[in-house]
């Protein structure tokens, strides 16, 4: 437990912050999974900024950012018809 008076409304503010945080990431998991299960280009584009958003709060890597990135983006590639020759 916090004991002086900064403690306490630094713990105040951390809570708050926490909260926030958690709807975010709750956010970002709803809009990754619909795009995975809708894909196409509106609900991927959606997840895809959410998730850099995410990583400019740093709630998430970069790294891991790029790798979401990356696996949303493929979903759009395999979709797309090969080129017929």
């Amino acid at each position: 437990m916090p004991v002086t008076k900064t403690a306490k409304r630094a713990r105040r503010g951390s809570q708050r912050k926490e909260l926030v945080n958690k709807a975010i990431k709750t956010k970002l998991d709803i809009a990754i999974r619909a795009a995975k299960k809708a894909k196409d280009v509106k609900s991927v584009n959606t997840a895809i900024s959410l998730v850099d958003r995410t990583a400019k709060k740093k709630l998430i890597h970069k790294n891991k950012a790029a790798h979401i990135k990356s696996s949303l983006s493929k979903l759009l590639i395999s979709k797309k018809s090969p080129k017929k020759k």
